[in-house]
């Protein structure tokens, strides 16, 4: 029998394969209205922010580059892990963001920075001050799949560079608006890198040798915290790659595990990691039962998502400051450019 296994992770250790069984029963609130908020007073300063800011208080790597990076929003979960992951790299983080979320005292507090969270309403007006205080301003943005069409437009209006990470939104009139704008971009749903350069390959390999797993039987299960309730986008890529190597599968057929406790104890899912992590299983079968391939890749928490953005922010910085003619770039160009952390 041959294995390949592929993980990402240390924290999952390697184990026996999951059988498919038929996922169980799960029902969330589909939607949630996010209250909303309206700060009271004068906008803030921008430079007065900034300067009241300690340098030395922040603890960062070796600064071989250093550029302004906003990120948008930094009240989620993965927001704030990008905005850390930024500080470490040694950006410039402009203690600014936008969220339609309450936050207490209209701040958060991150790397011993306090970040002013202000109204999505907002955006527009205080973009602008901060585009005049920051010439090479980089915006990454993580906000909500109903908010990504509106955002580019923004940031294109402004003639900001930006890394989009969030995902949905409408992605054709998402490039369109770049491509007519011709403002310099990454956009790409799945931003850690070892996770993009294993889809590369799977994609090289179905161009490459069309039909090379034909009659092979597919099982596939992929785990995620209980609050994603589709299929992952990395699991459909991955399993379109398998169907033009010759696989017959439909995508009703993943095996959605959402269950914390089956997580825990059928997929080995760190307790401490229920609530964000990306385990994926594809499992082939000879048609005769006496060959098998085990694609493995686990992701625990989101530093390898943070860790890809900010290399990501880093390339656009690149281009823009060598004034590079193409604008409009995905993970794939940030891997090709190498010379990643």
């Amino acid at each position: 029998m041959l294995s390949a296994t592929f993980k990402v992770h240390p924290a999952a250790a390697a184990h026996q394969r999951h059988s498919v069984c038929p996922p169980p029963q799960f029902r969330a609130p589909i939607g949630t209205a996010m209250p909303t908020r309206r700060l009271s007073g004068a906008m803030l300063s921008i430079r007065n922010a900034v300067a009241s800011q300690s340098v030395e208080s922040i603890t960062a790597a070796p600064r071989t580059l250093t550029f302004p990076i906003l990120v948008n929003s930094c009240t989620g979960k993965m927001g704030k892990a990008v905005a850390e992951a930024a500080v470490s790299a040694g950006l410039q983080l402009v203690p600014v963001s936008f969220s339609a979320m309450e936050v207490p005292g209209g701040k958060v507090n991150i790397c011993n920075r306090e970040i002013h969270i202000h109204d999505p309403s907002q955006s527009e007006r205080i973009l602008c001050s901060i585009v005049k205080d920051y010439p090479d301003l980089i915006v990454v943005d993580y906000t909500v799949p109903d908010a990504v069409n509106a955002n580019a437009e923004l940031y294109c209006k402004l003639g900001l560079p930006f890394v989009m990470g969030t995902t949905g939104g409408n992605r054709q009139l998402l490039n369109k608006s770049v491509h007519d704008a011709n403002v310099y971009a990454v956009i790409s749903p799945q931003m850690g890198k070892q996770v993009v350069a294993f889809l590369a390959a799977m994609e090289i390999m179905a161009e490459k040798f069309p039909g090379a797993f034909a009659g092979y039987k597919l099982e596939v299960m992929e785990s995620h915290q209980a609050t994603k309730l589709d299929i992952s986008g990395t699991a459909k890529a991955v399993i379109s790659c398998f169907q033009k190597l010759g696989v017959s599968f439909d995508m009703n057929e993943v095996n959605l595990v959402r269950d914390p406790q089956e997580q825990l104890a059928i997929v080995g899912v760190p307790e401490e990691h229920l609530s964000g992590h990306a385990f994926h299983n594809y499992h082939l079968t000879s048609p005769d039962d006496t060959v098998a391939f085990e694609f493995q890749h686990n992701v625990c928490g989101r530093s390898i998502y943070a860790e890809g953005t900010v290399d990501a922010a880093m390339f656009l910085h690149k281009k823009v400051q060598s004034g590079a003619s193409k604008k409009l770039y995905d993970m794939i160009d940030v891997l090709r450019e190498g010379n990643m952390r």
